[in-house]
């Protein structure tokens, strides 16, 4: 059964195949990475056999069994099981013993977070609050995306406002007055392209940005 012997930066395991970790899965596979698929559900895994690289039918909760797929000798783990709380737990204990991985966790609840942040998870991921937060930013202020970076910052994609076009970047000066940086502009091909302080933005543009949550909201069309 064992799948490694020897590490490599692109060997990620993903335990708990639902939506989420399914997605997450099937990303990194299309972003070149080598995956590791491990759900306790047969027709689970018999349904992403064709996706993803390696997939396995098993109980993630066995320390043996850990060890006989070789997950420590992978990069990263990432335990996507946030709606079994007692698997959730075991499974990550039983990755924090081996002191190779890095471990990436989902919380499905705050609770459930601070007890996987106790046991000495640095990297915990709350699919759905971020995502609610995220989808009530979009609403609005009329965000194409929204992406919260922590500490008061956000990156965001949006239809530049009147004022901003017709001038070059600097001209406008928004990262002395508002702290907002403007990173990238939508081509007419559809592909972004790096803006500079030269960037003149037409009506209608889509811009990167970057910048205060308080004051990102300025830069959105009317």
């Amino acid at each position: 059964m064992r799948l490694r012997h020897s590490a490599h930066k692109h060997d990620v395991a993903v335990f708990g195949l639902g939506r989420f970790g399914s997605a997450l899965a099937l990303e990194l596979v299309y972003a070149g990475y080598s995956v590791l698929g491990i759900d306790k559900s047969p027709a689970v895994v018999q349904s992403l056999a064709n996706k993803l690289p390696h997939v396995v039918a098993t109980d993630p909760t066995n320390e043996e069994t850990l060890h006989e797929l070789g997950i420590q000798d992978f990069s990263r783990v990432v335990v996507a099981i946030g709606n079994d709380l007692a698997s959730s737990i075991l499974v990550t204990s039983a990755l924090l013993k081996m002191n190779g991985p890095e471990v990436w966790a989902k919380a499905s609840t705050p609770q459930q977070g601070q007890i996987l942040e106790q046991m000495g998870v640095t990297h915990i991921f709350y699919p759905e609050s971020d995502m609610g937060r995220r989808a009530a930013h979009i609403v609005a202020q009329s965000f194409n995306d929204y992406v919260e970076l922590g500490y008061g910052y956000a990156l965001v994609s949006t239809t530049v406002n009147q004022e901003m076009t017709g001038k070059p970047l600097a001209e406008l000066g928004l990262r002395r007055s508002k702290g907002i940086s403007v990173i990238a502009v939508k081509g007419p091909n559809d592909h972004w392209i790096n803006a500079y302080a030269e960037t003149v933005l037409e009506p209608g543009d889509e811009i990167l940005a970057v910048g205060p949550t308080k004051t990102i909201a300025s830069i959105v069309a009317e």
